[in-house]
C-alpha cells in the first residue's frame, strides 16, 4: 500500500507529518496553501496517517507491485544479534512490532547493518513505532544496547521514551514487593532462562 493525500480535503494540520514513522509525510506550503506530500520511497503504506487523519484527506493505495520491506537476519552474524537482543534484555524471535509482525532479531539486524534511529529502522523493517504497547519501546532499548543514543529526528508523535521493564526494577522495591505476592526474581529466572535456550540452540 501507499498513501495517497486528497488536496480537496487536506487542511495541512500536520497531524500525518507527526505521525508517520518513516519521516515520509511533509506539509508544505504557507497559511490556507498547507498541503502533505507523501514521498513515496520511503512510504510503507502503514495506514497511520489515514487512520490519524480527522478530514479523512488520506487514503490508502494499492502499489501496482508489491514492495517487501524487511531485513534478513540470516544475513548477520547470528551471534552479533543475540548479544544485541540479550543486552536489550529481548529474545530475538519476540515480536516487537504487532502491527507487522517484526521480531526483534530483524530490528538487532537492521541497527548492525547501519540503522541508527527509530525512523531508520521503521524504514528497513516495515516497525510503525507509535502503537504505544510496544514498538518504539523495544527499538529504543536495543539502539541502546548498541551503543547508540538517538535524538528525534523531527517533532512527532512516536517518541514516548521506553518503557519501564522487570530488568529496571530498583531493588529495594523488588525486596519490598516481593513479600507481597510479587514473583520478580522468578519472572526474571524464567526470561533468563528462555534467552538462554536460544544460545543452547533451543534445547
Amino acid at each position: 500500500m501507499y498513501a495517497e493525500v486528497d488536496v480537496e480535503k487536506c487542511t495541512g494540520c500536520r497531524v500525518c507529518e507527526k505521525v508517520c514513522p518513516t519521516l515520509s509525510i511533509n506539509v508544505v506550503g504557507e497559511k490556507k496553501e498547507k498541503l502533505a506530500v507523501v514521498d513515496l520511497d520511503t512510504c510503507a503504506g502503514c495506514g497511520a496517517c489515514a487512520e490519524r487523519c480527522q478530514f479523512e484527506a488520506v487514503v490508502l493505495k494499492t502499489l501496482d507491485e508489491p514492495k517487501v520491506i524487511s531485513v534478513d537476519p540470516h544475513s548477520v552474524d547470528e551471534e552479533k544479534i543475540y548479544e544485541l537482543c540479550v543486552k536489550a534484555s529481548l529474545h530475538p524471535e519476540q515480536i516487537i512490532c504487532y502491527c507487522t509482525g517484526t521480531r526483534a532479531e530483524e530490528v538487532a539486524a537492521a541497527i548492525l547493518m547501519g540503522a541508527s534511529s527509530p525512523e531508520e529502522v521503521s524504514r528497513m523493517t516495515g516497525v510503525r513505532t507509535g502503537c504505544k504497547v510496544e514498538c518504539i519501546q523495544p527499538i529504543l532499548r536495543l539502539l541502546k544496547a548498541a551503543g547508540i543514543e538517538p535524538k528525534p529526528l523531527k517533532d512527532g508523535w512516536q517518541w514516548y521514551g521506553i518503557t519501564p521493564t522487570i530488568w529496571d526494577i530498583p531493588e529495594d522495591v523488588v525486596k519490598k514487593y516481593s513479600a507481597r505476592g510479587f514473583y520478580f526474581e522468578e519472572d526474571r529466572a524464567l526470561f533468563k532462562k528462555l534467552l538462554d535456550t536460544i544460545k543452547a540452540g533451543g534445547e
